[in-house]
Order: structure tokens, then sequence, then C-alpha cells
């Protein structure tokens, strides 16, 4: 369609965006503050523009409607009004804008001066830009949002069933001999058959993608030679990233998911709806700060020229305005709805939370997620902290969410470098934190917990650098975090001639992995951690598109090593229901058992005092976990039993000789994992009896496993190699 375009009717001011009927494309632009807008279209990327005067206005709603527009159709917007900064309006007609609900985007951000609404060099007076910038920027399309879902349904595995394998979709795929090369770092890539083998291999439940909204990057990256190869810079709420598309189509991504769905595995989107790409009040105008600022972004009470930034990336949306708390609320359902995700990770939530300046876990966002019949009942995970004052908010979000729980991080890694006055902190956290979560009603699985994650070093980097090395961030290592609980083991690098430090190193991977898979609450592993993945110290590496964030899968004989050792792991958790808990746990003898149902254990095996758990030196102890005592039921009301568990941990350099506990009256406890051993498995399967000592070496987790029933005589199930 162009300039040839002869019938404009006026349309509907609902749906908001470009809604192909079958017959013609209806579209509809709020802006509470414009006086005027055209809808402009366009043959092609750059090529001949056609103005059309949106004349109808509906509550604030901007509409008409083409019968000749078709899908495929490329389109912007122009929005007059005020161009008064100091009075928060950035009006400028002569910037072509996305469309905030455009379900496709198409083209790249070319950088010039034109895509700024005032003149550069002009940054006091903010004087306009009368450039026209249609030639540099993307364009919205209109899609045909028809595709066969078939029997596709939600999957609704429960949190509890529940293990998230955090990735990036280009750089997980880029690498990988066995995927077409065409497909390589797409969405394609990822949905092909021996990625999603490798998945299912490996026992993962729900993969959580890094931002996949259409996002840019910043110019002061792009003129370095770098990129933002993370993705948290969006533009655009409902259009899936192009950059990640094989086909150049948003059925790509729908078959991705659906290609999951039919393999088990669900789908979480990391969103950043906290901030967008245009950054501060000298960012670039390309949508939401052209069609109305005063609306869309938080602004400086006092000085409406400015942004309040409670992200640290320039900007916030404005949660406190209704159409800003749709646009957020119609984007997630789409994504539910019409593109069947299963759930949603919100970068630096408590920014959503707040509303005129503090957080607040009763604020608005909150509350409509909460009772939304659609986004009630999908996966809701929180990064609790943001930026602002009083950002830090794990353990204070709602029932019916989860949270990222740094909490858990940071002690696992202080305990396993060795550090004392830690084993209280180290109990809280491996049954679930019922410290930050029992209070308000949630659930251990309110925790989720991780060792490392995108943003921080990689688990081969966090055993083989004490410090960050970031140089090829162009920010003389000034960017990242400085205190990562580190520690190289006695050399800076992941290359050693030493073996004494590369079997330590290996052995401490184990050590992270098994708390990790062996701790109540949810599960999340970094992408390539399980195949020794290293981004060569780098631990902030949101620019770096290239070796440093890919995944190799190109590994060794050590790395498919720990491989098969993470895959056991987690196939043991998802088989002993001890280890994922949908109850705290309550440390009281259980009605009708004569057994408590957790005991912390000293290594004489007693049970712990209380003014033992404060002891600085304390760095060994044992956790029995009996499955007995589980005192929960499964989806036939039945009672579920398990196996009964002891879990040794000895973050000590000396080994320690840790004692059976004799009262629980069990004749024989067998080894199922020694994180000593390069495979976890003891060679000579020998069985310990109660009162017996175990060798517990240094630096070291060893799970036993009860082989005998307690003596009310009850008999517990068996493993194969029993």
């Amino acid at each position: 369609m162009n300039g040839a375009t002869t019938a404009v009717w006026p349309g509907q001011p609902y749906p908001l965006g470009a809604t192909w009927d079958g017959e013609g494309v209806n579209f509809a632009l709020f802006s509470e503050h414009a006086e005027r807008v055209e809808l402009c279209l366009f043959e092609q990327q750059g090529g001949h523009e056609a103005r059309i005067p949106m004349q109808w206005q509906t509550d604030q709603v901007w509409h008409c409607y083409l019968p000749e527009a078709r899908p495929g159709q490329l389109y912007g917007y122009r929005v007059h009004g005020p161009y008064e900064p100091d009075k928060g309006h950035r009006f400028n007609p002569n910037k072509l804008l996305l469309d905030p609900y455009a379900r496709d985007i198409v083209g790249q951000v070319d950088w010039n001066d034109a895509l700024f609404g005032y003149t550069i060099g002009n940054t006091e007076d903010l004087l306009p830009d009368p450039r026209n910038n249609a030639h540099s920027v993307p364009k919205s399309r209109v899609i045909d949002s028809s595709f066969t879902w078939g029997d596709d349904q939600p999957l609704r595995i429960p949190w509890h069933e529940t293990v998230i394998y955090e990735l990036h979709v280009r750089g997980f795929t880029l690498l990988h001999p066995d995927v077409p090369q065409s497909y390589r770092g797409t969405y394609a890539g990822l949905g092909s058959e021996p990625v999603i083998q490798h998945l299912k291999q490996l026992g993962i439940t729900a993969v959580e993608l890094m931002p996949v909204h259409s996002f840019i990057s910043d110019r002061h990256l792009v003129e370095k030679g770098l990129g933002n190869y993370w993705g948290y810079n969006s533009i655009g709420y409902f259009a899936p990233h192009a950059g990640y598309s094989a086909s150049g189509s948003v059925n790509e991504f729908k078959t991705l998911v659906k290609r999951l769905h039919s393999n088990g595995i669900e789908v979480i989107l990391d969103v950043v709806y906290n901030h967008t790409a245009e950054g501060n009040h000298l960012g670039p105008t390309l949508c939401f700060r052209g069609i109305d600022n005063v609306a869309y972004y938080r602004l400086v009470a006092e000085q409406q020229g400015y942004y309040m930034d409670y992200t640290g990336c320039g900007n916030s949306l404005n949660m406190m305005h209704p159409r800003v708390l749709q646009l957020i609320m119609d984007s997630l359902r789409y994504w539910v709805q019409e593109m069947h995700v299963d759930g949603f990770r919100f970068d630096l939530a408590p920014t959503l939370a707040r509303e005129h300046h503090a957080v607040d876990r009763f604020g608005a966002f909150l509350d409509i997620v909460h009772q939304d019949p659609v986004l009630s009942r999908v996966k809701l995970i929180a990064e609790p902290w943001d930026l602002g004052e009083g950002g830090y908010q794990v353990g204070n979000f709602p029932v019916g969410w989860t949270e990222w729980n740094s909490r858990y991080r940071d002690s696992m890694r202080a305990y396993w470098k060795g550090e004392g006055s830690l084993i209280g902190e180290l109990a809280y956290r491996m049954t679930g934190s019922s410290d930050l979560y029992e209070q308000s009603g949630r659930r251990p699985y309110a925790s989720i917990n991780f060792v490392t994650c995108h943003d921080g070093f990689t688990l081969s980097d966090l055993v083989s650098y004490n410090d960050k090395h970031n140089i090829e961030n162009l920010e003389d290592n000034r960017d990242g975090e400085n205190n990562n609980q580190s520690w190289n083991m006695g050399e800076e690098g992941p290359v050693t001639r030493n073996q004494n430090i590369n079997n330590a190193r290996r052995q401490q991977k184990r050590n992270f992995i098994t708390t990790l898979l062996l701790s109540q609450g949810v599960p999340m592993l970094l992408a390539g951690d399980e195949m020794g993945r290293t981004q060569k110290g780098n631990n902030n590496a949101y620019c770096q598109d290239n070796e440093i964030s890919w995944v190799n899968w190109d590994i060794d004989s050590h790395d498919r090593e720990f491989m098969k050792f993470v895959r056991s792991l987690i196939h043991l958790r998802k088989k002993h229901p001890v280890f994922r808990r949908r109850h705290f746990f309550q440390g009281r003898h259980i009605k009708g058992v004569n057994v408590k149902d957790i005991l912390w254990l000293r290594p004489d095996g007693q049970e712990m005092t209380d003014n033992e758990w404060s002891m600085y030196h304390a760095r060994c102890l044992g956790l029995l976990l009996h499955g007995d005592a589980i005192e929960e039921h499964d989806e036939r009301g039945g009672r579920i039993h398990d196996n009964t568990y002891l879990l040794l941990l000895n973050a000590n350099v000396e080994a320690i000789a840790f004692r059976m506990p004799e009262h629980v009256g069990i004749a024989r406890w067998c080894v199922d994992i020694d994180t000593c051993y390069v495979d976890g498995k003891r060679p000579d399967r020998r069985t310990f009896n109660t009162g017996e000592s175990y060798p517990l070496q240094g630096r070291c987790v060893t799970l036993l496993r009860i082989m005998k029933a307690p003596r009310q005589g009850l008999v517990f199930p068996r493993d194969a190699d029993d």
C-alpha cells in the first residue's frame, strides 16, 4: 500500500495497535496530549511514505480503519503536539515513531543525529530537531496472527517439579555443530532437534529466555563496535526480536514454543517493563517519548525535563498511569494467549511496584496481576531489586510470586569459599528460605535458587577467577560487580598446569551444583554451566556478542563427565520428592510417625544445639531428611513416602569423620553421591552402618541413603543400584 490509498474509515479505538480482521486493518494509538496524529505507510523499509491524518479520536485514542491494508504493511506514526521539554512534552512530528503495540518490528536503528528529538549540541535549551528520521529507524509491520497450534496447551508444570534453565536465544545455538547453519542463533535453532534433546536429557522443565522483546543497541555501544547483546533495552513489548528470527516471521517464535511444549518444556520470558531503550532526557525519540512523554514516563516533579531513574538506564515507565498499566497487561496477556508462553521473569521488578516513590507490595501492578484470570495462572518470577531507594525487596513480593533469591546465591558462594559463621544462613537457604517466605503464606518454591545467572561469573569462572576481567567492555574494567565471592584456588584464569588446582576446581563445581539441586525451592541453572562454559573472567558480558558469551559445544572429557554428573543430579531430584517439598519443614515429630521431618547434625552424629549455629569455626554439618515424614499428598490424595537421606557438607580443607546417627535405628547407609569423586560415585560401593563414621573429605558433599526401613517396619522403595 502507498499513496494510492483511497479509503479511510473511522475504525475503532480498541484494540490498540494494528489489527488485521481478514478484510482490512484497524489502527489505534493512545496519546493523551497529542493535538494531531498521522499514520505513515511505507512500501518498503526506507521507501515511499504516505501520510494519513487520523481524524477520529475516542477517549484519547486516535484511530482509523484502512480496508485496503493487508498483513505485511509497514507503518509508523507522526504525532503533533507541544514541544516544551521543561513541562515534559517532547512532541516532534519530524520523527517517525514505532507503534507501542506493534506485533512485528523490522529494520535496524541507523544511528545518526536525526534520531534525536532535540538538536544535538543544544542540550541545555533542547531545541527541536527539524530532520526527518524515517530512513534511519525500524518500522512497525502488520501481521496475520493466524497459526496452527493444534492441541498445544499450557503444560502447567507444578513449581515444585520445575527445573529452570536460563539461556540466550542467540548465544546458546550459534556454535552448535549439529544445528543447520542458517538456524544457528535463532528461534528455529533453539527449537531444533539436537538442542531440544540436550535439554530433555539434562532434565530441564523450563527455559527462561533472556529478553526476546524487540530491543536496540545504544549508540555509544555501536560506536565502540559493541552492542546490547543481553537485550535489556526494549523498544517493543509485543514484537519478538527480529534479530533472532531465521525466517523473518513472527510464527517462528510460535513454532519454537509449540516444539518445546511437545517435549515437556515450558517457556518463561525475561521481560523488561521497568524502562525503555529511549534512555534519559538526552536519549533518542523512537516511540513512547514522541507519542506522549508525560504519560509514559516517570518525570521529576519539579523538573519535568528530567526522568526518575530507578533502573540505572535513564528512565522508568510511569506505572501510575492507567494506559501504561494497560500496555503492560495487554503485552503480558498477548504473550500468554497468542504466543502460548508459560510465565515471566520481571527484570528489576520493584520498579513496577513503585507508586509515588516507595515500593508498595500492594501497588496497582501487583494487584492487577494477582486478580487477572490469565496472568494469575502463569509462572511469575520477580527480580526483587532495583536501584532506587528501598529497592532491595527479596522476600517481600506477595503470594503467587516467586523470586530470584540472591541471598541463596551469596550464601552458597561464601560457604563454599570457606567463610565462617554461615551454617545458620546455609540451613535457611537449603530448606527453602522460610525466614523470607513463610510468614507471608508462601511456600519453599517461592525461592528461585541459583548460584550463577547471566549477570556475573559463569560456574567455571566462579572457581577460576578472584577478580573480574571486563577489559573487552571498553570501560577500563570499572563495570560489573566487584564482590563476587569467587575463588580461583591459587591461580588466576582457567588454564593451569597445576592438576591439584584443576581437580579442586572441578570438585568445587560439583559442590555447587549438588547443593543447588538438593536444596528445597526451585533450582535455576545458567546455560552452559553444565559444559564448563567460560566468559574468560568477564562478569558483565552484556555487550559481548562473540565467543566470550556464546556457548561452546566443543567440550573435553572433563566437561562431558561434569555434564553427566549434572544430569544425574537433576534426575535424582526429580525422582525423590524429599528434595522438592511443597511445604516448609516443621522440625518436630510428625503425627503418626516417630521421627522428625528434618534433623541438623554435628559431625559426631548428634543433633545441633541452638548455640552451635553461630560458631565461626563450624563449617561442617549434616542434614537428615526423613522420607516417611513428608506429610504431603499426591494428585489422588495418597500419602507421599520417599527414601530417607543424609546430606553431609564440609567446607573445611580437612577431612572429617562424620558419625552415622544412631538414634534413627538404621542398619545400613549407602552412598549415592560423593563430590570428591569425578563421577560422584565411590568406586568401592561400600555401605556404612549406624554408628560408623563416614570419611567426609575436605570441601566435599556426600549424600547417603537408608537401605533398610526404620523400626516402624515401613519398607522404603529401593533404588535400582541397592
